[in-house]
């Protein structure tokens, strides 16, 4: 597997790693622990790396679906590198990354990045391949994972994903959703636990699958599920919640005013229920995956916040190998912190940028004076990676995407090339800077642990 050139190679051996905490198969890309205490990715050659991402890395330059629309970017594209030979434009991409420091390709690549000499990610998007399945009520976006349609579309959806990939040596691993959101009662609005931005207060997932129309599978496992805690008999399961509530549609009638159920007697159902989801969830992906795939790592569901407490809990080997997580402001070291804390899972941040608005924010005390909005950005957005890139749990991180929206406005735009496929030099000097110190940053912490 080639890394970036000009990145230094890590100075540890597999004499470094606990040995026991590999996961993985021999000959293709590893996780584990170092008797130091941090996680590493370890390539098919035995080699540790700390992996550096683009995410979008295609001829759109979109990211979060395979079936974006042109814009102006993809006319560029077309403009540059011609329209026959997709391999023109994908060479010029790798070697521009490769100048950058980064030695992975992310999420939402075109089929010429793979198997091409640099690791890649693959996802795998489990919730669209039944969306018919999805719940959507109170906030919540999940699959119905009590639903055989989505079961079986999981399988093939892995099929046909997997079985391209299993003898891949430049594959890390699958990402099974983006963006699902779990309503659960201590998830959080916000990117961070310790900024205070919490979840606002609507219904939670058990509440919701109560109340979702009987032709949801979820409709009937959560009664199920929440009457046999409580003999079987309404009224008990309602003096349990401190709720009157003479019938189901009543219930249904509460959560469909947005009013959230709070009490300790239900919040002790929640928390079962959302376990058993989330067991559930892994348990079905997972599986998919494995049956067509046996040799590659599962990256998870790319938390957009922190999904709450229950759901982490189910975030175990074997049914996930790297706890994903998208963080686009300063609150990055708080959310790796509180994935890892979990259950000491390696932690891969799968989008990550520094463009949003708590980056450009006026000057903060102690901060150089007269700092323009773009230099506020760079300066606290780098330090952020950097304090994030000395977390033990951190194997790696992917910067959100490839290339600028037609509304993005130039120096503040995400992407690292412009829409007219010129180099966004903001960003590639600072990552640049960052991603080759960030072997000797990460050695470095270890060694002041």
């Amino acid at each position: 597997m080639a890394h970036a050139s000009g990145a230094q190679t890590p100075q540890l051996t597999m004499q470094d790693f606990r040995i026991e905490t590999l996961r993985g198969a021999a000959g293709h890309v590893r996780v584990g622990l170092t008797r130091a205490g941090q996680w590493w990715f370890v390539d098919a050659r035995n080699q540790p790396f700390f992996s550096r991402a683009v995410n979008g890395l295609n001829r759109t330059g979109t990211t979060g679906s395979r079936t974006a629309q042109l814009g102006s970017y993809a006319a560029a594209v077309d403009a540059h590198y011609g329209k026959v030979e997709p391999k023109i434009f994908a060479d010029a991409a790798l070697t521009r990354i490769s100048a950058w420091g980064f030695n992975t390709i992310g999420a939402w690549a075109d089929a010429e990045f793979y198997d091409c000499g640099v690791a890649f990610t693959e996802m795998m998007d489990f919730r669209q391949a039944a969306p018919e399945t999805t719940i959507r009520l109170g906030g919540a976006k999940v699959p119905d994972v009590f639903d055989p349609r989505w079961v079986a579309a999981c399988d093939q959806r892995a099929a046909e994903r997997a079985l391209a990939r299993v003898f891949s040596r430049e594959l890390i691993g699958y990402f099974t959703d983006d963006d699902l959101v779990w309503a659960q009662p201590d998830g959080e609005a916000g990117s961070g636990e310790d900024d205070g931005a919490k979840r606002a207060v609507r219904p939670s997932l058990l509440q919701i699958c109560l109340s979702l129309e009987p032709s949801f599978p979820a409709y009937h496992a959560a009664w199920e599920f929440t009457l046999a805690a409580h003999g079987g008999e309404l009224a008990t399961m309602a003096r349990a919640w401190d709720l009157s509530l003479p019938n189901k549609e009543a219930l249904r009638q509460i959560t469909l005013a947005d009013m959230a159920l709070l009490s300790a007697g239900y919040r002790r159902d929640q928390e079962r229920f959302a376990r058993e989801f989330a067991r559930r969830y892994f348990a079905v992906t997972s599986a998919a995956i494995r049956r067509h795939d046996p040799h590659h790592l599962i990256l998870g569901c790319r938390f957009t916040t922190n999904p709450g407490a229950a759901v982490l809990a189910e975030c175990v080997a074997p049914q996930v190998d790297v706890v994903s997580l998208t963080c686009r402001d300063e609150a990055v070291v708080s959310r790796i912190e509180v994935a890892n804390r979990a259950q000491g899972m390696p932690v891969l941040v799968g989008e990550f940028s520094w463009t949003a608005e708590t980056f450009k924010r006026p000057t903060a005390p102690g901060e150089l004076p007269r700092l323009s909005p773009i230099e506020r950005m760079l300066s606290r957005g780098r330090a952020s990676l950097e304090r994030a890139c000395t977390h033990p749990a951190l194997v790696g991180y992917a910067w959100a995407r490839w290339a600028d929206r037609d509304e993005h406005v130039p120096l503040y735009g995400e992407g690292l090339v412009r829409i007219d496929d010129r180099e966004a030099h903001e960003h590639t000097d600072a990552l640049t800077d960052f991603n080759l110190r960030a072997t000797a940053l990460r050695l470095a912490a270890a060694t002041t642990k």
